[in-house]
């Protein structure tokens, strides 16, 4: 009786252990490779583009042609193979959710199939995306609900490009994103037209990534949190915006900022900064008599620092010695405040 007193209470400390950390850790990894914190092991991790390329071109930010092209996410090694040396890898919900998306036709996205789950950290919504998958897990369905570790898919090469993914990196491509607009779709018609949608708002377009590597690591290091996290992005540029309602203000209210002069007279547009990847993270509403400018968007601010680590987006440019807004950034603009 004592004995298996004494195990019951062993394992009711252990499962709180295990409780404290889970809740410290609110992304969990979406395979079984875990190499990632085994020192210096990056490259057992991270697939690399090509055996000769380093295993950052593999990971997320301005990390192919030479940093001119952007990764939005982790290229996470397979671990385990049939006869035939295709991945078996079992691919797991990173967080607790509910399933927005599933693509089962490879040919219509680079994505090949892919799966997106929405996750709500801290009242910030947060999606997680699972792509190059062969198979999908039977039963899995738009709306269900899927717990951190649920096995989702099997990893696997899909992808529509013109060059099929090697066996000997096959992956699981893995991002962590903000959702833009739920109106993408129209706002893809009236700017794209004659361009094919497959996916609606779903589109790779309307998600804007964060760095799941940094996440990942940051977690480790303690309690982590969404939020601080967002708030601490690095800068690339501030811009003034003439528009007073779009949809990301009320999803991500928690990173709308308090300006007292603006509730007080009226709010006439916002303040924003945004990231290199054109994740906006802090939003301030502005009132008429604090707007520059007449135009709609008003550049006020660019890190140059940051736009030199991380120029691959092309969201700003410097001509003359002076900096504007690409057409990329404008276009940018234009999708976050439809």
């Amino acid at each position: 009786m004592c004995r298996w007193f004494g195990r019951v209470l062993l394992y009711a400390a252990l499962w709180l252990i295990g409780a404290r950390l889970s809740a410290q850790i609110p992304f969990a990894f979406p395979t079984a490779n875990h190499a990632l914190y085994a020192g210096g092991q990056e490259l057992q991790f991270l697939a690399p583009t090509a055996p000769e390329k380093p295993w950052t071109s593999g990971s997320f930010g301005c990390v192919r042609s030479d940093g001119w092209q952007m990764h939005e996410g982790l290229d996470i090694r397979s671990l385990q193979h049939d006869r035939r040396g295709e991945p078996t890898d079992p691919v797991m919900a990173t967080a607790d959710g509910t399933v927005a998306y599933i693509s089962t036709k490879a040919a219509l996205s680079n994505y090949g199939k892919y799966i997106v789950i929405r996750h709500l950290l801290e009242g910030v919504e947060i999606y997680s995306l699972y792509a190059h998958l062969s198979e999908i897990a039977p039963g899995l369905a738009v709306g269900q609900t899927a717990h951190t570790g649920q096995v989702i898919a099997t990893m696997g090469r899909t992808s529509n490009t013109s060059e099929r993914i090697g066996k000997e990196r096959a992956h699981c491509h893995f991002e962590l994103n903000l959702f833009v607009n739920e109106h993408f779709s129209a706002w893809f018609h009236k700017n794209l037209p004659g361009e094919r949608n497959d996916h609606g708002i779903w589109n790779g377009q309307n998600l804007n990534g964060l760095d799941p590597l940094a996440i990942l690591l940051a977690e480790r290091d303690g309690k982590f949190s969404l939020l601080t996290f967002l708030r601490s992005q690095t800068e690339l540029f501030r811009v003034q915006v003439r528009a007073t309602q779009f949809p990301y203000l009320k999803r991500y209210a928690p990173l709308v900022l308090a300006n007292p002069r603006a509730q007080k007279e009226g709010i006439a547009g916002y303040e924003i900064a945004l990231n290199y990847n054109g994740v906006a993270f802090a939003l301030l509403p502005r009132a008429a008599s604090e707007m520059k400018g007449a135009g709609k968007y008003q550049l006020l601010n660019v890190n140059e620092a940051e736009y030199h680590a991380h120029p691959c987006r092309k969201l700003v440019v410097q001509h003359g010695g002076r900096w504007q807004l690409t057409d990329r950034g404008i276009k940018e603009l234009d999708l976050l405040t439809y």
